[in-house]
């Protein structure tokens, strides 16, 4: 069944038996594992890392940036985690996704049939790579 929303654990070691909406976090291991959110049931892995994903914990809520993309899995399911919420992107073409992969194509940079403009809205590009794009 498709999630809307997502609770978070740390830990250690993830468990072998995931729940269903349930997001594990091992801090010592740099990794956050979930059941894909579509509920098809895939174990999605995200190394968390500064060229991989980054995770936000508020004290109450946590958020996994860029998006979830899982192209390789038969549901190529396509969502945000932001505050304990799934937020769906639609469809991506083949193109699309291969120049996400290259790193052609960033996260705020999809088009609106990928990512709604709200969530366009809330990504945010850092101080250096606006400085960077601007002389580049």
């Amino acid at each position: 069944m498709k999630c809307s929303e997502i609770t978070f654990k740390f830990v250690e070691f993830v468990p072998k038996e995931l729940e269903e909406g349930k997001l594990y976090i091992s801090t010592e291991y740099a990794t956050a594992v979930h059941r894909c959110c579509c509920g098809c049931g895939s174990k999605v892995t995200t190394p968390l890392a500064p060229d991989e994903w980054r995770l936000i914990f508020d004290g109450k809520t946590v958020s996994l940036e860029p998006s979830i993309g899982n192209w390789s899995f038969p549901c190529r399911s396509h969502y945000w985690i932001r505050r304990n919420r799934i937020a769906w992107s639609g469809p991506m073409s083949r193109e699309q996704i291969a120049g996400v992969r290259r790193g052609r194509i960033p996260a705020g940079e999809l088009p609106d049939s990928a990512v709604t403009r709200k969530e366009r809205a809330t990504v945010r590009e850092g101080f250096w790579s606006r400085i960077k794009r601007r002389f580049s």
